[in-house]
């Protein structure tokens, strides 16, 4: 990692062997005479070496590597390119094509043909110019490579969801504590100027004592992933199947499970269950009630919804009906004297009126910039983002342990300091599940 405004310097240069270093005095005076002309004469340097203009010095920018760059994560990486103190160097995708229409993109934004392309990101990884990497391949990944992307010393900015399970959330955490590097999850509803308003007033107490937080899971199937009829397998140039698969169970190749949306979305789970919109929605109301550092400590399944509470009596419902219509994402915050509901169309429901004094323009839709400006600004500074990894762990671990008594069907206990169910030897064997070789986290 740069240490940002350090300059660097050149190694000494020796002479070849066999010959003196030593010159003598006229030489010496003609060198000397020769290096004040340069020195007294004009220097033109670019503007943009010294950051003048508006532009950042090319010491100071933050070189990015990108795993896994689909639709979203091509969204993701758009808005990273738009960053002045920024440059994408390196591409790793297990499909030829996306390699190539990413290095065509980075190619063309900076009029060069220099970004690198890689199909496997350990290749990637063991570049020591790269600071960061964007993760954006299938969720089936996403713990295992940020994990090996902290461990190759990288900070990580990585899609959600961000963990398999239980044991994945702790170990990204534990893993971003001892390494001190920077995590940010892609749960970027916490940068919006709406969801950012809804949060505050729960939190300062406008909306008086929390009792309730409403959540959209975006589904509450716990259904298996499962194998889909064997297909012929491409040339693992063209599309590496066992590095797809990665540390997943293996089974053979479809291509519906290469572009399914919903292969591993949760764990073994397809579609994710909890994990879909929860990773978002969740994740807000975990800020709303103080609890980054902790996890409801009960879950049930109610009719079409899952009920959880936290330990300081807060209860949180996630349902899929009965909202406001304002847009995908909502989550409503229901205290003793007042309630606000929101969505992605940034606008409100509330209680009263009074509650939306101060409030800022709206925002619609779920832009990533000011979530991308924050975790570069964290790179730089080496501070916490808005979702970083102890964050993201204790959110997702809300979302698994829904998961797990939707699966089971009934009511679990959780403990969110010992990380173990209460006296449940059948949740608790679903904290974690095997990896295949040679993954580990």
């Amino acid at each position: 990692m740069k240490k940002f405004n350090l300059a660097k310097t050149e190694p000494a240069r020796l002479a070849p062997q066999g010959k003196s270093n030593a010159i003598d005095r006229r030489q010496f005076l003609k060198a000397a005479a020769q290096a004040t002309a340069l020195i007294m004469a004009p220097q033109i340097v670019p503007s943009s070496v010294l950051g003048r203009e508006g532009a950042t010095p090319p010491s100071e920018k933050i070189i990015l590597g990108a795993i896994g760059i689909g639709n979203r994560g091509t969204y993701d990486l758009t808005c990273f390119l738009h960053e002045p103190d920024l440059k994408f160097v390196a591409i790793c995708d297990v499909k030829e094509g996306r390699r190539q229409a990413v290095k065509k993109m980075a190619d063309n934004r900076y009029g060069n043909t220099d970004c690198a392309m890689y199909r496997d990101m350990r290749e990637l990884l063991s570049r020591e110019d790269i600071d960061a990497v964007l993760i954006a391949t299938g969720p089936n990944w996403h713990a295992t490579a940020s994990i090996l992307a902290a461990n190759a010393g990288k900070d990580v900015y990585c899609e959600k969801p961000c963990t398999k399970n239980i044991a994945q959330s702790l170990a990204l955490a534990e893993t971003f504590r001892r390494t001190g590097r920077v995590f940010q999850a892609g749960t970027q509803r916490r940068s919006l100027p709406n969801f950012a308003f809804a949060i505050d007033l729960a939190r300062r107490g406008k909306l008086g004592k929390l009792h309730t937080l409403h959540a959209h899971p975006g589904g509450l199937d716990t259904h298996m992933s499962g194998w889909l009829p064997a297909e012929t397998e491409p040339p693992k140039e063209q599309v590496d199947w066992d590095l797809y698969l990665g540390p997943a169970a293996w089974r053979p190749f479809n291509a519906k499970l290469l572009d399914g949306f919903n292969f591993e979305k949760g764990g073994g789970l397809a579609g994710g269950g909890c994990l879909e919109w929860g990773s978002h929605c969740v994740d807000l109301c975990q800020l709303a009630n103080d609890a980054d550092g902790t996890a409801p400590i009960e879950y049930e399944p109610v009719g079409e919804e899952l009920r959880a509470r936290y330990a300081n009596g807060v209860n949180l419902v996630m349902r899929n009906n009965g909202w406001a219509g304002l847009g995908s994402c909502p989550v409503k915050f229901e205290g003793e004297t007042g309630w606000i509901e929101t969505g992605d169309d940034g606008t409100f429901k509330v209680s009263s009126e009074d509650l939306l004094t101060g409030r800022k323009a709206s925002i619609a839709g779920y832009p990533a910039d000011f979530y991308v400006r924050d975790f570069l600004d964290c790179v730089k500074s080496r501070s916490q983002p808005r979702a970083n990894a102890e964050a993201a762990c204790y959110s997702h671990i809300a979302c698994h342990a829904a998961n797990i008594a939707l699966y089971l069907g009934r009511k679990v206990k959780y403990d969110p300091i010992k990380n173990e169910f209460i006296g449940d030897e059948q949740a608790n064997r679903m904290r974690s599940e095997a990896l295949r070789e040679p993954w580990r986290v």
